[in-house]
């Protein structure tokens, strides 16, 4: 789309805002059971998009994409009603004879733009929350994920008329002339680098944000943690959709003494989920394209590497790898990896972990495996990330009852269930005092007695 054929929707859809239409809760709610039914007839379609762009099979795709998505669509279906009512709070004694209470209001036009890696998740889920709160949308999906941007926008087109909900697909010039833009709201979800300009754009018009970042995520083994279960659990987060989930641990934080013992059961895990031969594996998945691929590729040291290491240019696959021996200085530790490698640190105490976290901008994930509940109450207590598991990880996203988010340098902001419906939210904040009485204390002339008063009421 051009420049001005996306301002051209912008005006449509502020202008649609302002007619009220959102308002109603009840057709909110009609449109998102509307969007839930034409989702269960396009899963089909979904699941071959999401093939062609990732390489998922249909299982992963409906654990992880769409059956996620109708989860979260299904509980914001269900609770809207709640969600949207006033919410009365208490009212001090000075404001006697009146209530308070907080109301819900759409901010207006809002902007979500999402990213390539779970390309129908994170565009529907921010999406059912902005139109539950009653705000028009503005859906911008990513050019790295084609097949699937261009069946998002199918799907959306049969539910919603473009001046309520319009899907923008495309690359830089769009991303950057909706940028230049003036939204009342902006949902980004992506990398750490492209967050800082869009948190720079939207200041601008002091636009209000929500940024779903990453980083890299540590896993902390310690020599209390029952290794056989952390490395099935390991091997499930680390290697689902090939390490290109935003919450995938990043590295292994391994007590010295348990490493060798969890190097063996990773790589016992990885052949029983994925096979003798990964690569050959057709559920297995693929770099989203060849910059990604090599980067990744790029990334992995053969001497250190005990496990996998092996890559295929022309599926575009990188096999299941562990990295041992890995110093913070080495260059798998200097970025987000990704993709399918796991590199392992050994430490020592429960002091070294804290440490090497804090010297580091603070991960949007954190994941512990230990049955030390003490330790466990520390690392998760003095550690600063935006969500995580005990003896498990990445499942903390999945579910509508906790908020998820970043923290720091890994974003700010939250979504997901009553979490989403608040951030795509203004709360007006309104005190209804009744006319019956007026106490005359707080006008002029003052006295001693009313400034008595006042200092009975205001202490």
């Amino acid at each position: 789309m051009t420049k001005s054929e996306i301002e051209a929707v912008v005006a449509a859809q502020r202008k649609f805002f302002r007619t009220g239409a959102t308002l109603d809760v009840k057709t909110r709610k009609k449109k998102l059971c509307e969007l839930r039914l034409a989702i269960k007839g396009s899963l089909d379609e979904l699941h071959a998009a999401l093939r062609d762009d990732l390489g998922k099979s249909v299982s992963e795709s409906y654990m992880c994409e769409t059956g996620l998505s109708l989860s979260e669509l299904s509980y914001m279906i269900s609770h809207i009603g709640r969600f949207a009512r006033p919410q009365r709070v208490k009212t001090p004694l000075v404001h006697a004879v009146s209530k308070s209470f907080r109301l819900p209001s759409p901010y207006g036009v809002a902007l979500v733009m999402s990213p390539w890696n779970y390309p129908v998740l994170l565009s529907l889920d921010p999406l059912f929350d902005a139109v539950a709160a009653g705000n028009t949308v503005v859906l911008k999906t990513s050019s790295y994920s084609p097949a699937t941007s261009a069946a998002v926008k199918r799907l959306i087109e049969s539910v919603f008329e473009p001046e309520y909900v319009a899907v923008v697909e495309g690359g830089r010039a769009e991303n950057t002339a909706l940028l230049d833009g003036e939204f009342d709201f902006i949902f980004f979800t992506g990398s750490p680098t492209v967050g800082k300009l869009v948190y720079e754009k939207a200041a601008a018009h002091m636009t209000p944000v929500a940024l779903e970042l990453g980083g890299k995520s540590p896993c902390i083994v310690d020599e209390t943690a029952n290794i056989p279960l952390a490395a099935k659990r390991i091997v499930w987060g680390k290697f689902l959709n090939l390490g290109q989930t935003c919450v995938a641990p990043d590295y292994v934080l391994c007590h010295e003494s348990v490493r060798d013992r969890l190097v063996s059961e990773l790589g016992r895990q990885i052949k029983k989920q994925f096979g003798v031969s990964p690569l050959q594996n057709p559920d297995y998945g693929k770099m989203i394209n060849e910059k990604h691929f090599n980067r990744v590729c790029g990334l992995i040291d053969p001497d250190r590497a005990v496990i996998g290491g092996e890559c295929d240019a022309e599926s575009l696959k990188i096999e299941p790898t562990v990295m041992i021996d890995v110093t913070e200085d080495d260059r798998i530790m200097g970025e987000e990896i990704f993709g399918p490698v796991l590199p392992i640190i050994t430490c020592g105490g429960e002091d070294d972990v804290i440490a090497f976290v804090r010297e580091r901008p603070c991960p949007l994930a954190l994941y512990v495996f230990s049955s030390d509940k003490k330790r466990i109450r520390r690392y998760t207590s003095e550690l600063g990330f935006g969500g995580g598991c005990i003896n498990d990880t990445v499942v903390h996203l999945a579910t509508p009852h906790l908020p998820f988010g970043g923290f720091g340098a890994s974003g700010l902001g939250e979504y997901h269930g009553k979490a989403g419906f608040e951030t795509f939210s203004h709360y007006k904040s309104i005190v209804d005092k009744k006319t019956f009485i007026d106490l005359p204390m707080r006008y002029q002339p003052y006295s001693r007695f009313s400034d008595a008063l006042v200092k009975m009421f205001l202490k």
